[in-house]
């Protein structure tokens, strides 16, 4: 249990299912600034959209989407792109609209596949499509270049040469292309060698210099810097490290750890120690140099799996494990003559050891196990600064947590009983629950998932959230993303309420951007129960989710129309009172309510603006249901009143709509009666004055 579990909520912690306090985010620990703002009147020609000052949740962006990629995620993607050398016999063979790419980990096979389609459709036109296990059953909906990352085995099997003739011929009607990357250890069938190109990555070399070259775009280096930068890039130690790295990521870590030394005085010698320090390698020789040693190897782990965060953060979790980690080994060696003879001389006649009661300071603690602290800072909410602690090695927490958790036999047990112990503080489930979810992607067996499960089954929700990151993290990966989908659907399922708010706080993260449609799914089943209570835990995060999809223009109409479903589930259903609580916040005031988390925040008005068709269906839907008529109503008495929302929302259109319909809607004719009334009335009394 935490520590703190008795104890009542302050301004830094978190009690079982309340929302984070003031100023409590990851923000406050790993310091992203001014991600939110503040916006009165009109966006985008004809909407009005509230964002919350500041988002009370960091929501990762996803890697994979299934849907429409937006355009600033794909340019950010191809920002520095290398063409590799097997670009131009890609563009030959996606000639006949498909083209299978098979690439080893990491050579960059997914950059070059947005590259090839960006150019035939630009960067907003690119779908990311979710692995089927039948290929032959898709079909291409739209003019638009389509994205199928990681080919499922069981997919891969069934994609022969009849199979993509069909799918050539179906997107070449569509006007479409379709790229299909494929693992090279992933069997193919042999008539497939057509559509087959085997992707060899760009020179590390080459991919280092492009993104110098951006760099200086951006201003992030003046020509001078730049130019040290390349002199340093062409010298024999990093030539030499390219030549024994030659992944496009190691070009990628070689160009900032050059922007580094020539922006801020770092020594050659000590970039290339930083980034040797984050191979495998150097992190299995640091753990076994620090086997004998708890101290240091809690320090590892603590600063591994909560990176960057502020340094009381990461001294709190290494004391926490420490003693965990040091009743793992066997009694401590005993000096001669026994222990009754402790603090005696020894038999040479030297004085024993004194026993250090200080300690080492945490700064010399830090170096001994290759980290640093950063210089402090503040956020924008904060009523303190903040010092991470970060390895001076690139990847370094990645490769040491991997290394700790997969190949030390009760690491990964040990680790979560710290996490289980250990005092809550803002944002360690984000760091926490991320890199575990970049762990558990290497990981094998069936105990991949299950681990997550006493977790995932907490009363703590921040215990869920760092779930619902780490499955977020998980589904990125191809591998495993049938078996991520089929837990969160088993869980969905299930009877404990913590279970199914977890499968809802997973669905409010990137798994719920990356996939809209399927998240909406999980939420519509984790809500067919009758209502619990009031002020369920699973409505707080199912609104969460919703307002997170809420958040991206292209899954309103998806939103909107379960909202309509659900608000037609009847009174006493979990579904209904979720819909009845959304409708309420956003004709009273906006969806999340302004005391609640949310990334944007909707109101009745800007969905009649942006999506009339459908809003116009929600609200006679509301306003024929007892539950939602009065707010409803007040909503549409602000729109009336206010000029600029009355026009933003075609009230008068809304007007004619409500009153074809008002004879089969008595929720509907009771409002056009009423307000004609109130009409009818206000204009006897002007008339009479």
């Amino acid at each position: 249990m935490s520590a703190d579990a008795g104890a009542a909520p302050g301004p830094d912690c978190e009690d079982s299912e309340g929302s984070p306090g003031p100023g409590n985010s990851y923000r406050d620990n790993q310091q992203r600034v001014g991600q939110g703002f503040a916006v009165m009147g009109g966006i985008a020609g004809d909407t009005n959209v509230f964002f919350g000052v500041q988002p009370d949740e960091d929501i990762p962006k996803p890697r994979l989407r299934e849907g429409p990629y937006p355009a600033d995620d794909v340019h950010v993607r191809l920002r520095g792109f290398v063409e590799p050398p097997t670009h131009t016999q890609c563009r030959k063979v996606l000639d006949r609209h498909v083209l299978v790419l098979r690439a080893g980990s990491g050579t960059g096979a997914g950059t070059a596949a947005f590259a090839l389609l960006a150019e035939r459709y630009g960067a907003g036109g690119i779908t990311g499509l979710d692995s089927p296990d039948d290929l032959s059953r898709w079909r291409p909906k739209e003019r638009r270049g389509y994205l199928l990352q990681g080919l499922s085995p069981v997919a891969a099997a069934s994609l022969g040469e009849v199979a993509l003739t069909a799918l050539a011929s179906l997107l070449r009607r569509t006007g479409a292309h379709l790229v299909i990357t494929v693992r090279m250890e992933t069997a193919l069938p042999g008539d497939t060698v057509p559509w087959q190109v085997t992707h060899r990555p760009p020179p590390p070399a080459e991919v280092a210099a492009r993104r110098l070259s951006t760099m200086a775009e951006a201003g992030e280096l003046t020509a001078g810097q730049e130019v040290d930068a390349l002199r340093y890039l062409a010298s024999p130690d990093f030539t030499g490290y390219l030549d024994a790295h030659p992944l496009p990521g190691d070009g990628v870590d070689v160009a900032e750890g050059l922007r580094d030394l020539v922006v801020a005085g770092k020594s050659a010698a000590s970039v290339l120690d930083d980034l040797r320090a984050g191979s495998p390698a150097a992190a299995r020789k640091a753990l076994a140099e620090a086997r004998h040693r708890a101290d240091r190897i809690s320090l590892m782990a603590a600063i591994s799996l909560l990176p960057e965060q502020d340094r009381t953060v990461v001294e709190q979790f290494g004391a926490v494990l420490r003693p965990l980690i040091d009743g793992r080994g066997g009694p401590a060696p005993v000096m001669a003559g026994g222990p009754e003879h402790a603090g005696t001389r020894g038999p040479s006649g030297e004085p024993p050891a004194r026993h250090d009661v200080l300690g080492p300071a945490l700064e010399d603690r830090l170096t001994a196990v290759g980290a640093r602290l950063l210089p402090p800072r503040f956020g924008a909410k904060q009523r303190y600064p903040v010092q991470p602690v970060a390895f001076s090695g690139r990847h370094r927490s990645d490769a040491l947590l991997r290394s700790l958790w997969l190949d030390y036999e009760g690491m990964a047990d040990l680790l979560w009983k710290g996490l289980d112990e250990v005092s809550h503080r803002p944002g360690i489930e984000l760091a926490a629950g991320e890199a575990i979810g970049k762990v558990l992607a290497h990981a094998t067996g069936p105990d991949t998932l299950r681990q997550l499960h006493p977790f995932a089954a907490s009363e703590k929700r921040w215990r869920r959230r760092l779930v619902a990151y780490a499955l977020g993290e998980m589904v990125q990966h191809p591998a495993l993303t049938g078996a991520v989908r089929e837990q969160l659907r088993n869980w969905s399922q299930a009877a404990p309420v913590p279970l199914r708010c977890t499968v809802a706080e997973t669905c409010a993260g990137s798994y719920g951007l990356a996939r809209p449609a399927a998240a909406l799914k999980l939420l519509d089943t984790a809500l067919d129960r009758p209502v619990e209570k009031p002020e369920s835990p699973l409505r707080t995060a199912v609104s969460f989710a919703l307002s997170t999809l809420l958040s991206e223009d292209a899954n309103h109409t998806l939103v909107l129309d379960f909202l309509r479903e659900w608000q037609g589930a009847g009174a006493g259903t979990q579904r209904h009172a979720q819909a009845v609580h959304v409708i309420q916040s956003m004709s009273r005031a906006s969806f999340p309510p302004p005391n609640a988390p949310g990334v944007r925040r909707l109101r009745l008005a800007d969905l009649l603006a942006i999506h009339p068709e459908r809003a116009h269906g929600l609200v006679v839907a509301a306003l024929d249901d007892p539950a939602t008529h009065d707010a409803t109503v007040e909503g549409l008495s602000l729109i009336e009143s206010d000029p600029d929302l009355r026009q933003r929302a075609g009230f008068p259109h809304l007007l004619a709509v409500l009153a074809a319909v008002a004879q089969n809607h008595r929720g509907v004719l009771r409002y056009v009666l009423r307000r004609h009334r109130a009409r009818t009335a206000s204009s006897t009394e002007r008339l009479a004055s």
